[in-house]
């Protein structure tokens, strides 16, 4: 093993792993694990603690670098593991000089952490990658951090404040993913649709859509990763109803459907701006497929707030639903509020997902019989355009869009063709 990389949480994570791995390759690491977190919720540090122990006892020689949101807001909680060696922030991570200077590894309590203020970084670089690994789309990151203030997250402290990515410099980006046969980039980053607010001339996210659309023509398929629905402009929509090549799917960071509890979680819509927003999409372009975060159990929430994030669901059509259970973190303003019994919450996500799963379902019945273009992955999966699983019965090249008639669905909620 020279470097393993084990990535917690977003897409983003997923993308920033890419590139520092590279880094620590390039640098001369040997044996060497980095874990890359996150910190959305209490349980999502908590599993990173789990599995940098086991990580630890099945690499009893490997020096084992914390990285990641839970690092950078918890740096001392890593550092006190004795099974770390190095606590790295989310600045630093992504610094090449960064994996030089710690080669070494010191021994000192004061050396083992490096972590510095995210909220004095002011810019976001691109980090040059030509593809993901064992991969046939890619990720891009056009944005960084967050300048609203969600009742219940922490991840502006782990982020920063929003900063974009250059339009060039991501243009650039996607041009060199096609030449090196990337099929589809997914544009990624924390708040993607505050993108270009700190640029010259202040772009809107909708003007990079089309600006990566019309200067790269010879990309097949881009995808958006979550959004804020409020944020999205009259570019986006234009691209969403008249460019084939922009994927019909977006997730959407709708979180609750009651307004008291949106509200008390100091989100920027109301229910009825999901409603309205996905029903102008569905119009805009008919085979759009929505998913969406919900939390369940937000302080406060009764069973009738509680309902009407159930009712959501059909009411914005949704199809792909994460759902995680209410998690207060310290430091927070939703963890000082009147907290639900753990049992109570831990009810409410189960018939949430339960929820979910029938919009699935829902889904796969209807996709039955349906033309749809599958871009192969691995192992025989692959996904539509409205980013459904397909799982092929035959043999197919990975790396290749398959155009395919939907044969049916099983019992892991994957199509077949």
């Amino acid at each position: 093993m020279a470097v393993e990389i084990v990535t917690f949480g977003c897409r983003l994570n997923t993308y920033e792993s890419e590139a520092m791995q590279r880094h620590a390759e390039a640098a001369g690491h040997d044996n060497l694990i980095i874990v890359n977190t996150c910190a959305v919720t209490g349980e999502a540090t908590r599993q990173a603690r789990q599995a940098i122990r086991r990580l630890a006892r099945e690499n009893p020689e490997a020096k084992i670098v914390v990285t990641g949101c839970a690092a950078q807001v918890e740096p001392e909680t890593f550092a006190a593991m004795q099974e770390v060696s190095k606590v790295v922030g989310n600045h630093e991570k992504m610094v090449a000089q960064t994996w030089t200077s710690i080669r070494d590894f010191g021994v000192g309590e004061a050396e083992k952490v490096l972590v510095n203020d995210i909220m004095a970084v002011k810019e976001t670089a691109i980090h040059l990658i030509d593809g993901m690994r064992d991969r046939t789309r890619s990720f891009v990151q056009v944005q960084n951090g967050c300048d609203h203030r969600c009742t219940f997250c922490i991840i502006p402290f782990g982020r920063g404040n929003s900063r974009s990515a250059p339009m060039g410099a991501v243009v650039d980006q996607v041009r060199t993913l096609v030449e090196n046969g990337v099929r589809e980039v997914v544009m990624t980053g924390v708040d993607i649709t505050s993108y270009g607010a700190d640029l010259p001339g202040a772009p809107k996210f909708g003007s990079l859509v089309k600006t990566i659309l019309r200067l790269v023509p010879e990309l097949e398929r881009l995808r958006i990763s979550s959004i804020d629905s409020v944020e999205a402009d009259d570019d986006l929509l234009d691209e969403l109803a008249n460019n084939s090549r922009l994927m019909p799917h977006l997730h959407l960071s709708l979180q609750a459907g009651d307004d008291m509890i949106l509200k008390r979680m100091k989100r920027r819509h109301l229910r009825d701006d999901s409603i309205r927003f996905c029903e102008t999409v569905r119009r805009l372009r008919p085979d759009i497929v929505f998913g969406a975060d919900i939390i369940a159990g937000f302080p406060t929430e009764t069973e009738d707030m509680f309902s009407r994030s159930l009712d959501i669901v059909d009411e914005c059509g949704l199809t792909h639903l994460h759902v995680f259970p209410f998690s207060p973190r310290p430091g927070t303003p939703a963890a000082r509020m009147p907290q639900l019994d753990r049992s109570l919450v831990k009810d409410r996500a189960r018939r949430l997902r339960e929820k979910g799963e029938e919009a699935l379902l829902r889904h796969l019945i209807a996709e039955v019989g349906q033309r749809r273009n599958v871009l192969v992955e691995a192992d025989n999966l692959g996904r539509t355009e409205g980013f459904t699983t397909v799982r092929f019965e035959g043999a197919v090249a990975t790396g290749e869009i398959v155009p395919v008639t939907i044969k049916g669905y099983d019992l892991k909620g994957y199509l077949t063709a």
